[in-house]
């Protein structure tokens, strides 16, 4: 599954996640593709496995979370990620406050790209730890049978954190 990032210039590029992968050359910079699943906390269907069939690539915005309302999305197959919680050191613990490299890393995890999403992960110190955080949340997304089955885990997931 390709990768792409559309990288606003919100934050300092130095500490922004999805400049690394793309210096790193783990990601390509955003082209209009028609099949782009494009994260955006905003959507109201949520990823499943089975939109590893529909994808031709996943897309992260790089943003500020404080400037998220003012992102222009681009087209695709919209998706938005479960319950998580982050793992890196701006949002450590936060649930649902990813970095970039988070968010795509969990997508590939959750359509079965496990290895990916690791590889992803690798050359931040924290990376690990987003899964270590959210291994059985991640575990259960990705063997779920429906889009559905996700809504309702990811909110018991949420209900066990905040209850």
């Amino acid at each position: 599954m390709k990768v792409y990032i559309l990288r606003l210039r919100h934050d300092d590029p130095r500490k922004a996640t999805g400049s690394k992968l793309l210096k790193l050359k783990l990601a390509e910079k955003y082209k209009p593709i028609r099949g782009l699943m494009v994260l955006n906390p905003f959507s109201k269907r949520y990823i499943n496995p089975s939109d590893a069939d529909i994808a031709r690539g996943v897309l992260a915005v790089d943003a500020s979370w404080r400037r998220i309302k003012e992102v222009r999305w681009p087209r695709g197959i919209y998706r938005r990620l479960p319950f998580l919680v982050a793992a890196n050191p701006v949002n450590y613990g936060v649930p649902e406050y990813l970095s970039t490299v988070e968010a795509l890393s969990a997508a590939l995890y959750i359509i079965g790209e496990r290895e990916h999403a690791l590889r992803l992960l690798n050359p931040f110190k924290w990376g690990m730890e987003f899964i270590y955080l959210n291994k059985q949340r991640l575990d259960s997304y990705s063997s779920a049978k429906c889009e559905e089955d996700i809504k309702n885990m990811s909110e018991e997931f949420r209900g066990e954190l905040v209850g």
